[in-house]
């Protein structure tokens, strides 16, 4: 029997509703190894994990999913972005595969394919159930995991677009996050990852990674109020070294690392021309974003080191084989995150884990 895989032609409640059972696969418990790291030493944010291998957020719906690519050999795993109301998914189309061999800057347009190729259109809207049902899940993944893997939950605040951009927008933006951190921990979360970044809203509640002074006030507003649990901030696309340091100044205090990158955003045109999702752009996930999320983990932990942060990397972004996953921790991240290709194939976990005992 096969493990079960999203099925992007149906509706994210649809799939919600349709999670798999565990499944038990074999050979998951192989050692991750590399040329120059003690394969006894793997961290996420100072706890001791079996492996760098993770799941983002997208594909861990419910405890059921989660609970589901834990057997498959990831031992990151995040939970589902979450919210203190509760939010529709955007209309299908939701996954869009799209041709496109590398993509290092946002705003071009690309071109909707019939057969994946490796990338993919993300289009979702971070929904999210009702936090009386999303805090009693987080608690029983949290008491269905092994020892060895750390559950994160993704938290997102939710605009009052009626006071958008405004002091009070953005205090109202930060207690927000915080309240959903908070209730992430007290259901059993080990850590938080708070979404800075997504390219498919354009509230202030998507794109905080692009105002550092407002996410600084929104990651200590976090901080104050989860104490000393690890929180990751979830970043988009940054070209520039001064981008990087200008959000580093602001939110370093306040972190234990940053997880990256979380799509580049384009426009999609389908085989006639005409764009997609009424025009707006998209987040595109795959192997089309990996060399420039490489070397945006590269310019990061440069800059990291060189001003003696501590904090931890999360590389994300087209990963596939064992390979990429070395290419990421030789570029400075300290664990990865694999969700394009494990959606695709869900037992990639367990294909990594074997090219690296071989």
């Amino acid at each position: 029997m096969k493990p079960q895989v999203y099925d992007n032609s149906q509706t994210w409640l649809w799939n919600l509703r349709h999670a798999p059972s565990v499944f038990h696969s074999q050979n998951v418990n192989c050692i991750l190894e590399t040329p120059d790291v003690d394969s006894n030493s793997w961290l996420w944010c100072g706890l001791p994990v079996a492996s760098p291998l993770g799941i983002p957020a997208g594909p861990l719906l419910d405890r059921h999913w989660l609970l589901h690519y834990a057997a498959l050999g990831f031992d990151v795993l995040v939970y589902k972005t979450v919210r203190s109301v509760a939010r529709d998914c955007y209309a299908l189309p939701n996954l869009v595969p799209v041709g496109c061999s590398a993509l290092s800057s946002a705003g071009t347009t690309i071109s909707a394919t019939q057969k994946m190729q490796g990338s993919w259109a993300v289009s979702f809207g971070m929904p999210s159930q009702h936090p009386d049902i999303w805090r009693k899940d987080v608690a029983a993944a949290r008491s269905g995991l092994e020892e060895g893997k750390v559950l994160v939950v993704s938290v997102v605040g939710t605009q009052d677009v009626t006071i958008a951009d405004t002091a009070e927008s953005l205090d109202k933006l930060a207690e927000d996050f915080a309240l959903c951190a908070a209730w992430a921990m007290e259901s059993g979360a080990h850590g938080v990852e708070a979404n800075f970044s997504c390219p498919n809203v354009t509230t202030a509640d998507g794109q905080l990674y692009q105002q550092p002074e407002s996410a600084g006030v929104v990651a200590e507003r976090i901080r104050r109020r989860i104490r000393n649990a690890p929180l990751v901030l979830k970043i988009g696309n940054v070209t520039t070294p001064d981008q990087a340091r200008q959000l580093l100044s602001a939110v370093g205090p306040y972190i234990n690392g940053l997880a990256m990158t979380n799509s580049i955003s384009a426009h999609v045109a389908d085989k006639d021309g005409a764009l997609l999702f009424g025009g707006q752009v998209r987040g595109i996930c795959g192997k089309a974003i990996r060399a420039a999320s490489i070397a945006q983990t590269r310019m990061f932990r440069s800059i990291i080191d060189a001003h003696g942060l501590p904090l931890d990397l999360i590389g994300v972004g087209g990963i596939s084989c064992a390979n990429d996953v070395r290419e990421y921790l030789q570029a400075g991240a300290t664990s990865v995150g694999i969700a394009t290709a494990a959606m695709i194939d869900p037992q990639i976990g367990t294909r990594i884990r074997g090219e690296f005992s071989a």
